[in-house]
């Protein structure tokens, strides 16, 4: 074995052992912050800190969830808000990808769309939904429009961002080698943008599943925001803070899934695999 392949395994032995003697493991702090949370939360309405028809204990909202969990309506609900969400994430990156990466390799292209883009990118995609219900009504398309233009954003601007990134010798080498415009992108333009490109999409979607639950809170297209105001406007106080702990829980696995994904994308990426750089 060489001298660099034992610095190198010594490097991540230490490593390892210095995480571990930070303390316990992260799941575990998570865990017992959710605790004292829960605690807190079933504390205050029984010491009267807040009137419990407004917040009833933490205890008899969890027993509604699990209540919801075995009713078909509720997972009918969680379907139609998951439609929009994947329907509307899709469209999102498909088209910030191709607008990013035309837009990104065209100098003449950044400089005339800059105007535009710093207009349009921070109007909140609520202050779309008059425009939404005028066009579609409750149904799910004013949903998609809303999440589209929002996801659009996170993931344009990070395809830009990572366009520019790219080393503007390896671009001159691949074109004194004759590669066309495809295969610049795919092997010299690609590999670059691919971290920022990630990164678009976790944080786009997380925006998708706030802008779906909003769109069917506020303009009523059929899902789990839809369900949280007819419980509200209903009395159904304990259902109602029931469905909205079921959307956190969606957004916890949605995170989780997509930080799986991105390590598993990134594998070969310094970030992902922590390489010390010397």
């Amino acid at each position: 074995m060489s001298a660099t392949a034992v610095t190198e395994k010594t490097r991540r032995t230490a490593r390892a052992a210095a995480k571990k003697k930070r303390g316990a493991p992260r799941p575990v702090w998570g865990l017992l912050g959710i605790v004292i949370f829960l605690g807190i939360w079933e504390l205050a309405p029984i010491l009267g800190l807040v009137q419990a028809r407004y917040l009833p204990p933490a205890s008899e909202v969890l027993i509604q969830l699990g209540r919801d969990f075995l009713m078909i309506a509720f997972w009918e609900a969680v379907g139609e808000t998951m439609l929009a969400w994947v329907i509307g994430l899709s469209a999102a990156i498909v088209l910030a990808t191709v607008l990013g990466l035309v837009i990104g390799m065209s100098g003449f292209l950044r400089r005339f769309t800059h105007s535009s883009v710093e207009f349009l990118r921070p109007i909140p995609s609520v202050a779309l939904i008059p425009l939404a219900v005028l066009m579609y009504g409750t149904k799910i398309e004013s949903s998609l429009m809303l999440i589209i233009y929002a996801c659009f954003w996170q993931v344009f601007i990070q395809v830009l961002y990572g366009v520019a990134d790219v080393d503007n010798m390896a671009m001159q080498t691949a074109r004194s080698y004759g590669f066309s415009w495809v295969q610049r992108v795919r092997d010299v333009i690609f590999p670059t943008m691919l971290p920022y490109l990630m990164t678009g999409i976790r944080l786009g979607a997380s925006v998708a599943l706030i802008l779906a639950i909003t769109a069917e809170l506020i303009i009523g297209s059929p899902g789990l925001g839809h369900e949280i105001m007819l419980a509200q406007s209903g009395g159904a106080i304990a259902g109602m803070y029931a469905l909205i702990v079921a959307t956190g829980l969606i957004g916890v696995v949605i995170n989780i899934a997509m930080r799986a994904i991105e390590k598993r994308v990134l594998s070969w990426h310094a970030s992902v695999r922590g390489e010390v750089i010397v």
